[in-house]
């Protein structure tokens, strides 16, 4: 394993050829049952075949996040009416940073050798198929790397900056919220209090940093050892919640995004004045009642794959008003070690897959 600095600039990896080679398979992390860690496989696959609207891209990191490990797990934490049903093998991972290999004939907007990062397919379940060394995605999906960071950090982007874009800054879709009968709207947050929860996370550190960029006043929850960072990237207030639960520090909120969620996410109703919204990022909330009764809007958002805002979120990457960091990177053979990484908690930033 190695670790990476917040303030990565380069990738350690040489570039790969952009085409296949040989009898067109790659190497690939794929699943022939559902369980822990030890279920992945570091196998040969066959490289995907391109279809209408697609860009191949030659993987150069991946990002993890937690549908990963749910997928991984077989959905088990929801009921079994709710589980998905997905063919085997099967290939994780959503989030991708790389250089275009090849295009479908009708893509216009990207050609061979430019470097793209991209959220694939999400949230179709099993067809993103990114812990690879290749991987086919709609061109939609996809948005140009930002100059001046690596790789490994474009990959930690894509689904932790679109949950907190989607959340927070614009929806960007018109689709059916399976969560809620109408649509999620994010609020203004010029001038607003706004507390994050988990906010050293994947999800939590970037909606810090976008807050901030809105003009919010944000406070972020953390354990300790995140709070210099936390402060770093633009936090106004941190509470410390091993010492003081957040519900007990502050009051008069505008905003909450609970990255963790929950069944206790209600508990931050209390915190926020009338008017004010709670976003749980997970399922969980509970509490419609009291949230009706103290006039606080609670909305949920299923974050999906927009090539789009992935451009805009670049810019700010770019000019360095957003930065990802990165918890720890490990091989693509590795992504067992990756996931048990994950399964200990208490990540900073993200958790990313490496090609060589």
């Amino acid at each position: 394993m190695a670790t990476a600095e917040v303030n990565e600039k380069t990738d350690s990896q040489p570039l790969r050829a952009l085409q296949p080679q040989g009898a067109a398979t790659m190497h690939a992390v794929r699943l022939h049952e559902f369980g822990g860690p030890e279920v992945l496989r570091y196998e040969a696959a066959p490289v995907p075949t391109l279809r209408p609207g697609e860009v191949l891209v030659c993987v150069h990191a991946i990002g993890l996040n937690p549908p990963d490990w749910y997928l991984r797990d077989g959905y088990k934490m929801l009921p079994p009416e709710w589980r998905p049903s997905v063919a085997m093998p099967l290939t994780l991972g959503t989030d991708v940073s790389g250089v275009v290999a090849a295009v479908a004939p009708d893509v216009q907007g990207f050609t061979v050798g430019e470097e793209v990062f991209g959220m694939i397919r999400f949230p179709s379940v099993g067809e993103s198929q990114g812990y690879a060394e290749y991987v086919a995605a709609p061109a939609a999906d996809l948005a140009h790397k930002p100059l001046g960071i690596s790789h490994i950090q474009a990959a930690g982007a894509p689904m932790s900056g679109l949950t907190a874009w989607q959340y927070l800054i614009e929806l960007g879709h018109s689709e059916a919220n399976p969560f809620q009968p109408v649509p999620h709207r994010p609020v203004p947050l010029q001038g607003k209090r706004v507390l994050v929860n988990g906010a050293a996370g994947g999800v939590g550190h970037l909606a810090v940093q976008l807050a901030k960029w809105q003009g919010a006043h944000v406070i972020a929850v953390a354990s300790s050892g995140h709070e210099a960072l936390l402060r770093e990237l633009g936090a106004d207030e941190f509470i410390d919640y091993t010492k003081t639960p957040a519900e007990e520090a502050v009051h008069d909120l505008d905003v909450v995004l609970d990255t963790l969620s929950g069944p206790n996410t209600g508990r931050f109703l209390r915190t926020l004045k009338r008017g004010g919204a709670l976003f749980p990022v997970f399922l969980g909330f509970a509490d419609a009642e009291e949230a009706a009764q103290r006039g606080i809007t609670v909305s949920m958002a299923q974050v999906r794959s927009s090539g789009a805002q992935l451009a805009e979120l670049g810019c700010l990457l770019e000019a360095g008003t957003v930065r990802v960091v990165i918890d720890s990177t490990f091989p693509l053979a590795e992504a067992r070690a990756a996931h048990e990484r994950a399964a200990r908690g208490h990540i900073q930033g993200k958790i990313v897959l490496t090609v060589a």
